[in-house]
């Protein structure tokens, strides 16, 4: 059985959770693995020893859009007037 997914990695996500993502490429769902599992033994009941091998093949590599950072100049800052509030 060959599936297709979505692997995103993130290390600086504000979130543990969103650091590691595996989406289905259709749906975009999170997949369920015990639920795959569970398919290719034609969910019989029954309790199973199973061995998973897990082979990955990049097909494309898209970049994360990079975060643009704004550069502050302190001086200009410093050097416009404050606008005080009216009394």
């Amino acid at each position: 059985m060959v599936k297709h997914y979505i692997l995103s990695l993130n290390p600086t996500a504000k979130h543990e959770w969103d650091r590691c993502v595996l989406r289905d490429v259709l749906s975009a769902k999170r997949p369920e693995m015990a639920k795959l599992i569970a398919e290719a033994v034609n969910a019989r009941s029954g309790n199973y020893l199973i061995s998973v091998n897990i082979e990955v093949k990049v097909l494309e590599k898209a970049e994360a859009p990079q975060a643009e950072q704004l550069a502050l100049n302190i001086a200009e800052v410093s050097e416009q007037p404050q606008l005080q509030e009216a009394a």
